[in-house]
């Protein structure tokens, strides 16, 4: 079988990214035969250096670092991008059985789409947020910092000042959502979900009778060394963006409430605020076996206190599989793992229970058994690279067996991928 996995990068700088090289590299290493293409030139991660992994870059840039105008018309439709893709495909020595999407923001937009769906095989997107359906991708209010109820592309969410940098850069994403409803119309589409939530969130909002919903876990890489001590940690750690939106300011203000110091390991808006805290230490961004070395020491909890709906951050896995217990936002995916009262605590993001979650972390006791059975659990039931990339390649092949699968997905070759939607 023979797998194209579409990424906008090939190193991980967040979640998505991450995914996408170590799915390629599982699905490489359970015998299957995988082209990674890469939209932006860049870095690219050592997990794609095996023989069974070919790598394509498209040269694209990401519109990030283009200007106004360019970059507003390169996020709605990217034509340049449906050309590239469209040549690499064709290029291809072999063809695809399957294609797996999981980034399209930063450099692709929803111009892949129609190109994808023409070449005529299966085609899969992961969903490692909610911008198939959400015009900023996250159903959060960042003007009011608070969850989104409206519904995508209505009247009243099309008039909210909801994006966080201005009202123009939301119109552009409205025109970009508008621009991905027609190219998906009428489109087969096999969504995985990496969390309940998701598929709960978005089962209504992203029908039709040619949409499919799946559910796989993301894969979890363990860290080498002993199990954390968490009993002997001496603060609460957070690992990530320093945003409002991931809670890190909650953070700060819970554990001095609690007594207890906050460590924070990463970098964002909030740095400088969070740095003239007392009780306080950011240390930045790290390596990830310095982060889990300093973790395993000094970690109590680790807390990742979402106020928008996350859907998996893999530090909350990571920290369960290291025996570090988590207090978990109840709007983040990731919480569905967690074993209030057992593992960790879910709370909701305010600074009042998690102030009481790390207070009753402060006794050792507690901190100790929940770190043990957090660990215990995880690897009871692992979610490895390896049981990733079989529920991957079950999927693959279930599609590919599928009587409804061969009416769905006519043999059209990359050859005669389009650019427009229809």
């Amino acid at each position: 079988m023979h797998v194209v996995i579409l990424a906008e990068f090939a190193a991980a700088s967040g979640g998505a990214e991450k995914v996408a090289l170590e799915s390629a590299r599982g699905l490489a290493e359970a015998g299957l035969a995988v082209t990674y293409i890469q939209a932006v030139p860049g870095p690219v991660d050592p997990l794609l250096d095996h023989d069974r992994i070919r790598r394509v870059v498209l040269g694209l840039p990401d519109i990030w670092t283009l200007g106004g105008a360019r970059a507003a018309a390169a996020g709605i439709w990217h034509a340049a991008a449906a050309r590239r893709l469209a040549a690499a495909l064709a290029a291809l020595p072999e063809p695809p059985d399957c294609l797996h999407l999981h980034q399209w923001t930063r450099a692709l937009s929803p111009s892949v789409f129609p190109v994808l769906s023409r070449v005529g095989v299966p085609l899969v997107v992961t969903l490692h947020d909610y911008a198939l359906a959400c015009p900023n991708g996250v159903y959060y209010r960042f003007d009011r910092a608070e969850p989104c109820g409206l519904a995508p592309l209505s009247a009243a969410c099309i008039a909210a000042p909801c994006d966080p940098r201005s009202r123009a850069h939301k119109l552009v994403r409205v025109a970009r959502s508008l621009s991905l409803r027609q190219a998906l119309r009428g489109r087969p589409l096999h969504l995985v979900h990496v969390c309940d939530a998701s598929r709960r969130r978005l089962g209504d909002r992203l029908g039709g009778p040619g949409v499919k919903h799946h559910r796989i876990d993301n894969p979890v890489r363990v860290a080498d060394g002993p199990a954390a001590e968490p009993a002997r940690g001496d603060a609460i750690a957070y690992v990530g963006r320093l945003t409002r939106e991931k809670g890190a300011d909650l953070v700060a203000e819970a554990a001095r409430a609690a007594g207890l110091p906050a460590l924070f390991i990463g970098a964002g808006p909030l740095e400088a605020e969070l740095r003239a805290r007392d009780g306080v230490t950011v240390i930045g961004w790290q390596a990830p076996e310095a982060v889990w070395a300093l973790l395993r020491t000094r970690a109590r909890a680790l807390a990742a206190p979402s106020r928008w709906y996350e859907t998996g951050p893999l530090t909350v896995y990571e920290a369960l599989a290291a025996g570090i217990p988590v207090v978990a936002s109840e709007r983040s995916g990731a919480a569905e793992k967690v074993r209030h009262g057992q593992t960790g605590f879910v709370v909701a993001p305010e600074v009042g229970p998690l102030a009481a979650a790390f207070t009753a972390l402060r006794d050792d006791a507690v901190a100790g058994q929940l770190g043990a059975r957090a660990r215990a659990e995880f690897h009871a039931r692992p979610m490895s690279l390896a049981a990733h990339a079989a529920a991957l390649r079950a999927l693959y092949a279930g599609l590919l067996g599928s009587g409804s699968v061969a009416l769905q997905y006519p043999r059209g070759g990359a050859h005669g991928s389009g650019l427009e939607p229809s």
